[in-house]
């Protein structure tokens, strides 16, 4: 009688601490999930996404809470994919209207598609000097300053300014193959390419200042002036929002891809 005592005593304190147990992980998974949707409130989906997808390994025992964080990872998902392919539609016909300023064109010399803008051609601009936007399929843009004229200039800067407004390139020395020179006749052509972000901040000056009377010196062992001229201005702020979208539309593919692997 006293043996079958101890053992009822036993057993209820095996269950009790069993129960305990239980209890306690169903509230740390409780608090665990109530603090993953004050994140969500916040603004981190992923960080909350995270801390949901933690809790069957910190909590296997909270069996309820596990399954409801399971269903709201799988919804998380599916929204924030969702909202990626929104983007994206968005971003593609962005890319339709804006690619319409533009012409492709491949030659046998391009690794990749380039994008000419139609107001500044150079068959159009090869008898003078000009500032000429360069774009790629990848959205990698950069200006190339062409100048031509009698005399040698052997410019390796330009400074674009208006008043006391002002941004310039940093030197692209004589001997970089991307500061080029020829000559035919009585005439001499300078063309300096500003690449690998050489020119970013300029474009960026461009850009925002594009209602301003800008003008270009171009800086060597003498300087030279333009005007840049309103189709010009244009035609490197349309690259501009270009380069934008194709480099936001890679981007959203990936971050798509990513977060499908992720659900899977």
């Amino acid at each position: 009688m006293q043996m079958k005592n101890s053992i009822r005593v036993t057993l209820i304190v095996l269950l009790f601490v069993v129960y305990s147990c239980g209890s306690s992980q169903r509230d740390k998974a409780l608090t665990k999930s109530n603090e993953a949707k004050l994140i969500i409130e916040q603004g981190d989906t992923l960080k909350a996404i995270g801390m949901f997808e933690a809790i069957p390994s910190q909590f296997p025992k909270a069996k309820v809470q596990v399954g409801v964080s399971k269903n709201i990872v799988d919804d998380l998902y599916r929204q924030l994919i969702d909202n990626r392919k929104a983007q994206l539609a968005a971003t593609e016909r962005q890319i339709g209207i804006l690619e319409k300023n533009f012409v492709k064109e491949k030659t046998e010399f391009d690794l990749y598609v380039q994008y000419v803008p139609k107001q500044l051609s150079l068959s159009k601009s090869w008898n003078r000097s000009f500032i000429q936007v360069n774009l790629d399929e990848r959205g990698e843009i950069f200006l190339t300053s062409h100048y031509m004229g009698k005399d040698w200039l052997r410019h390796t800067a330009i400074k674009i300014y208006d008043e006391e407004l002002q941004a310039k390139t940093p030197d692209v020395p004589m001997s970089d193959p991307n500061n080029r020179e020829s000559d035919f006749l009585e005439y001499k052509w300078e063309k300096v390419a500003y690449m690998n972000g050489k020119s970013d901040e300029v474009i960026k000056f461009i850009v925002d200042n594009k209602e301003r009377d800008l003008k270009c010196v171009y800086i060597g062992s003498n300087y030279y002036y333009i005007i840049l001229e309103d189709f010009n201005k244009e035609a490197i702020c349309n690259a501009y929002l270009l380069s934008l979208a194709i480099k936001r539309k890679a981007d959203l593919i990936n971050q798509i891809k990513e977060l499908e692997k992720r659900r899977n």
